[in-house]
């Protein structure tokens, strides 16, 4: 199992989630606001916002854990509808899972996602 977690523009959350729906078998998903600061300065004014003496990037966070066979297909989706080309697109972060419990029933593993 993997866990991504994907950064990207809020202007792009609805098609990167409207995609990711399509794909057959895939577990919940956890979606988060955040800000943050990067290496570079976003190339997209709207996206930032000014807090004090900082300049920050509004950004979606999504957090996903789905079985090994499924990282391609879930990464591909993501890198391809979120992708502008433009500076501050996001990141793509994957990392293993050692085990799933879900706490309703306590099973563990992939039967747990």
């Amino acid at each position: 199992m993997k866990e991504i977690k994907a950064i990207i523009r809020p202007f792009k959350y609805d098609d990167v989630i409207t995609a990711l729906h399509k794909i057959k078998g895939l577990p919940g998903i956890t979606i988060s606001e955040i800000k943050g600061i990067g290496k570079c300065k976003d190339d997209m004014k709207e996206d930032i916002i000014r807090e004090g003496l900082h300049d920050f990037s509004k950004k979606i966070k999504l957090e996903l854990v789905v079985r090994d066979e499924m990282i391609d297909e879930v990464i591909e989706t993501i890198q391809t509808i979120a992708h502008t080309g433009n500076t501050g697109d996001g990141k793509i972060f994957v990392i293993d899972v050692k085990d799933v419990i879900k706490i309703r029933t306590n099973e563990h593993g992939e039967i747990a996602i």
